[in-house]
């Protein structure tokens, strides 16, 4: 019998190789094919039809993404072809073949003026054009693939590629000190946690536990930046002194919201998901990094 196909974009990146190091624990359930750019083009739209029409996958994890932030601001038509209207495509063709899509967004969709976890279904309005990207991308898979699942994640990070707790780490071995932005709280998001979380949602649709919409995830916790710092600090056995500064004393070409907590009941209701608290997340990471 032949099993599920499962297409996962973005391989190389932080969630995308996460998921990839899970393959060999579903593989007794699923086929998977884990791509990058060299196979898909998400810069191309126009290249996307041909992949599927020889690829015929039942679910397809769109975790590719151009992630540059500050280089949104400039890079604008690169960014949406990537987050947004390649996003669209692919939904269309998911629809074409009945085939379920799981899109990864941002809590950047939202102003970050909020004082309680924003819901999935609350009122977006982008601070950057990072975030307006990955809106339009959620609102045309919506529109091209009634089954679709959109999951909003925030502060990713992983062992692998570029994030704050490697570059943290890389710091604080060279510095005393350290300045870290104290006025924006979030939830961090451990990769290899969010990815466990994924293939549970696969697993629960394969078993007819069927859900379609918005969706939210993220380790448990709130904190700000500066706080997150000091943890890594003290997980890694460092001594480097973490002050906390205003967002005013550390500008970026993109505006970042200054509250960006998800509320994840939703995902935990209707697909049982596990949350895990950031710390025993960091932990996992430092382990491996600290090795």
């Amino acid at each position: 019998m032949l099993k599920p196909l499962v297409v996962i974009t973005g391989k190389n990146g932080q969630l995308g190789w996460e998921l990839s190091q899970l393959e060999s624990g579903y593989s007794h359930q699923f086929d998977f094919l884990f791509i990058d750019k060299e196979e898909l083009d998400l810069s191309n739209p126009e290249s996307i039809p041909a992949f599927f029409q020889f690829y015929k996958p039942s679910y397809f994890i769109n975790c590719g993404a151009y992630t540059l932030v500050d280089k949104s601001e400039t890079e604008k038509d690169l960014t949406l072809a990537i987050n947004a209207t390649s996003v669209g495509v692919i939904a269309a063709e998911c629809a074409a073949i009945d085939c379920t899509l799981i899109t990864i967004s941002t809590d950047y969709v939202f102003d970050g003026n909020g004082t309680s976890p924003y819901l999935p279904y609350q009122a977006t309005a982008p601070l950057n054009y990072y975030g307006y990207s990955k809106e339009v991308g959620e609102q045309l898979a919506k529109k091209n693939n009634p089954k679709t699942i959109i999951v909003r994640t925030s502060w990713v990070y992983s062992v692998h590629a570029n994030n704050f707790v490697k570059t943290i780490l890389r710091l604080m071995k060279d510095r005393e000190t350290l300045n870290v932005v104290g006025d924006q709280v979030g939830s961090p998001t451990y990769a290899t946690d969010f990815a466990v979380a994924l293939l549970h949602i696969i697993q629960e649709l394969e078993k007819g536990n069927i859900h379609y919409g918005i969706y939210h995830y993220s380790n448990e916790g709130v904190i700000s930046w500066a706080d997150f710092a000091t943890e890594i600090n003290a997980m890694a056995g460092l001594n480097c002194k973490v002050s906390p500064i205003p967002t005013n004393d550390y500008p970026t070409p993109a505006k970042r919201p200054a509250y960006s907590v998800l509320d994840k009941e939703s995902i935990v209701n209707d697909f049982g998901v596990q949350l895990i608290d950031w710390k025993v997340g960091l932990g996992k990471c430092i382990k491996v990094l600290m090795g």
